[in-house]
């Protein structure tokens, strides 16, 4: 019996998160012009409030280097404020400029539409899969 890559729960999720963050992609971009790690680094932003590099890079997964380079051309473009931390010079900090949080409004409504457009296609699947990727996600040890 052949290994069948098609059937692998964790390939299968990896392909489902990517088809779902590529759609959604598009629509940020077409109205920000982000990238996935700037959209996810706002996201975070709006989310917590001023944070250091590295805690967003724990938790948006993604490398320390695309998250400075998200934050250096959030900041360019007058999205994101850059500072260093009060106690820990070593430690950068990012916070939404007021222009960065009036982004994320008009993103948080095109989000907010993106899921119901996602859950109405799912219809009677959304709800256990939702609860499945809560326990999924609920171990946030493994990485």
């Amino acid at each position: 019996m052949s290994f069948d890559l098609d059937g692998f729960l964790p390939y299968q999720l990896s392909v489902a998160a990517t088809r779902i963050s590529r759609r959604f992609a598009t629509l940020y971009r077409a109205e920000a012009g982000l990238t996935i790690p700037e959209w996810r680094v706002l996201a975070h932003l709006n989310r917590s409030g001023p944070v250091s590099v590295r805690d967003i890079t724990a938790r948006v997964h993604l490398d320390k280097s695309m998250v400075s380079r998200a934050a250096t051309r959030l900041e360019e473009n007058g999205i994101v404020s850059i500072s260093t931390h009060d106690t820990d010079r070593r430690l950068v900090v990012l916070e939404l400029t007021e222009e960065g949080r009036a982004l994320m409004q008009r993103l948080g409504r095109i989000a907010e539409a993106f899921q119901a457009q996602l859950l109405d296609e799912l219809q009677d699947d959304a709800s256990p899969l939702q609860c499945a990727l809560l326990r999924i996600n609920a171990d946030r040890s493994s990485g």
